[in-house]
């Protein structure tokens, strides 16, 4: 699935919302605006899903499959870096031994602020 095929049914989640911004770098970023969207392995949310970090409340706006190599320095950016090559170090800095593919697939979940 693509981004643009985002009316096909999702798969089942393989994890929580609550689990999808763990790091304390990447909550500081969500929480400054910096960081607008998460790439995982798994799908952790569904769209309209509210996340909560310290107490602000994010909702869940897109939820979509995408590969590596499809990665713009805009994707990056959405993730609080400022290239694709920044954004594949920290990864690869996280997981250790994990292969950097273009054909690898991950699912991006899109979030804003919801003002209340």
């Amino acid at each position: 699935m693509t981004n643009h095929e985002e009316h096909q049914t999702l798969p089942p989640k393989t994890c929580s919302v609550e689990r999808l911004v763990t790091m304390k770098e990447d909550i500081k970023k969500v929480l400054n605006g910096r960081k607008t969207a998460t790439r995982r392995n798994g799908r952790y949310a569904d769209v309209g899903e509210i996340m909560v970090l310290e107490g602000k409340k994010f909702r869940i706006d897109r939820v979509y499959s995408q590969s590596l190599g499809e990665l713009t320095d805009d994707h990056a950016k959405q993730e609080g870096y400022k290239t694709v090559e920044e954004y594949k170090q920290a990864i690869l800095s996280y997981h250790p031994g994990m292969p950097w593919l273009p054909h690898m697939k991950v699912w991006v979940h899109e979030f804003c602020l919801i003002n209340e």
